[in-house]
């Protein structure tokens, strides 16, 4: 397969879509409100220490147990989510509920326990002794309170960045047991939730993000797999580390993928099966081919350049927000730093308007895709231009200055920004200082 074969003309200008994200996030907090409710319509007075503690920690309880549900819902990969507030924002959304959820937790812990040493008169290692033995469903409890507690530690930030991809997703998967584990001893213990329409609302709500896990993160993987039979047509290089993979299947055009998104790739073969890999599409899909490219920079990416046509290939998606729907303005400026140029690249052929790509890289043999960018932009009229390191290796500039005086119209323009986290960040602002609306800045991180 050629880069360039097939190519169709630039799509047909579409209306930006609204992202759902306000309403959603509305949604969320006003859930939390819901949450609380039992508790609120229960409490009756509070009365000493005891009974602060213990409500308190009543509270704290309800808001975790919800907290729980939203945490899983926003791993289903539902597509309103993943598609149209964009996979980035839901890792960030993701991120949070889980500081929330872990915080809550140990707020639960300490606040209950202390309530009820204080009500018994016993000690707190005493109390906490008592509780998990010989109350029911506790020892569950506790089981999924240190498993939750262990994927704290390893999302953390400081840690993630000692641990592989590999290790880190596989840990992060233990956060269904840990909620199933802990979900029991929510309607078997939780005053406010042992029966009528609360305890009927709770397992409503975890029977629902239960249900959305099975269907988008099991069956409907495995029906696109059975649907459009994946395999390894081709690998070739790019550039130094970065490797394009084509390929092949069946009906590819009823998958639904857009320029500019991504799919979770699994290669049955070798050590590659076990881990699921977010790469974008670096051309539009076609009917029979997809293609990827994929820079080595851990183990998974590193093996790619390894496979051999024929290999069975596993996906789930497609994936992203990063698409033409975001479009609001007839011009476009994208800009692309490292391997972040692939689903650029795939929209610089079919975004419609007067488009402009940006290419930050080290040096000009670290431009991958460099010759099909130019043929495209000599194909439809584009501009490509290329930010490089100067001999002296200082970093080219990219103020709010240079990109004003690089791209005439600036504040006009809608700006695709793919890249690593740091480099996006810097791109951002000095677009914000350059004028451009924040409406107008679209973004898609790599760190999912």
């Amino acid at each position: 397969m050629t880069a360039l074969d097939e190519r169709t003309a630039p799509a047909v200008p579409l209306a930006a879509r609204r992202s759902p994200a306000g309403p959603l996030l509305t949604l969320v907090w006003a859930g939390a409100a819901g949450a609380v409710a039992p508790w609120w319509l229960n409490a009756g007075s509070v009365v000493g220490t005891a009974g602060w503690l213990t409500n308190a920690g009543r509270i704290a309880g309800l808001l975790c147990g919800y907290a729980c549900a939203v945490l899983v819902g926003l791993m289903a990969r539902v597509p309103l989510l993943e598609c149209r507030v964009g996979s980035d924002r839901v890792a960030r959304w993701h991120a949070m509920a889980g500081r929330y959820t872990i915080c809550l937790l140990l707020a639960h812990i300490v606040l209950i326990l202390a309530g009820y040493a204080a009500q018994d008169g016993a000690s707190l290692l005493h109390e906490t002794t008592t509780v998990v033995l010989d109350y029911p469903e506790m020892l569950k409890a506790t089981v999924g309170t240190l498993v939750l507690l262990v994927v704290g530690v390893t999302s953390a930030r400081a840690v993630r960045r000692r641990v592989g991809h590999e290790f880190w997703y596989h840990v992060h998967l233990l956060t269904y047991a840990a909620v199933f584990l802990a979900f029991f001893h929510q309607v078997q213990l939780g005053s406010d939730l042992t029966a009528g329409p609360a305890r009927a609302a709770w397992y409503a709500l975890y029977l629902g993000v239960a249900a959305l896990v099975l269907w988008f993160r099991i069956l409907a993987p495995v029906r696109l797999n059975l649907r459009h039979r994946l395999r390894v047509e081709s690998v070739h290089p790019e550039a130094p580390g970065v490797w394009s993979v084509v390929v092949r299947g069946r009906a590819l055009d009823e998958l639904g993928a857009r320029a500019g998104q991504f799919l979770r790739w699994r290669f049955l073969t070798g050590g590659m099966r076990w881990t699921s890999t977010p790469y974008s599409l670096s051309a539009p899909p076609r009917p029979d081919r997809l293609r990827i490219t994929v820079k080595a920079l851990g183990d998974h990416s590193t093996a790619v350049a390894l496979l051999r046509p024929g290999t069975r290939v596993w996906a789930e998606g497609p994936y992203g927000a990063l698409t033409a729907e975001r479009r609001t303005a007839p011009r476009a400026l994208l800009i692309a730093g490292g391997v972040g140029v692939t689903p650029l690249r795939a929209l610089f052929e079919t975004l419609p308007g007067e488009v402009t790509l940006l290419y930050r890289a080290r040096t000009a043999e670290d431009l991958a895709l460099g010759g099909e960018l130019e043929a495209l932009a000599r194909w439809r009229g584009g501009r490509v231009r290329y930010a490089l390191n100067g001999p002296d290796g200082r970093r080219p500039d990219l103020s709010a200055g240079a990109l004003h005086a690089s791209v005439p119209g600036l504040a006009d323009h809608d700006v695709y920004l793919c890249g690593p986290d740091g480099f996006a960040r810097d791109v951002y602002a000095a677009l914000r200082a350059a004028g451009v609306p924040d409406r107008r800045i679209h973004h898609e991180s790599f760190e999912l």
